[in-house]
């Protein structure tokens, strides 16, 4: 079977990270928050449950009422 080098290098990296964490999801998760809060990008929540909001104060909302479901379609 083939096997890609590059999904090899992202499978080896990843287990490594998790290795690093001694594979305690919530360590992995804490850190990855971190990181993501340190970025400095803005973050979209696109969950179904919540406005389409952007993570930065005075940015314009959508509210669940103006989002159609088009999953089935």
């Amino acid at each position: 079977m083939y096997q890609d080098p590059i999904v090899e290098e992202i499978h080896k990296i990843r287990q490594e990270y998790s290795r690093s964490f001694n594979h305690d999801l919530k360590a992995l998760f804490a850190d990855l928050q971190k990181q993501q809060a340190e970025s400095g990008r803005k973050v979209v929540n696109l969950s179904r449950r919540s406005s389409l909001t952007a993570s930065e104060p005075g940015q314009v909302t959508e509210s669940d009422e103006d989002v159609t479901d088009r999953s089935h379609h």
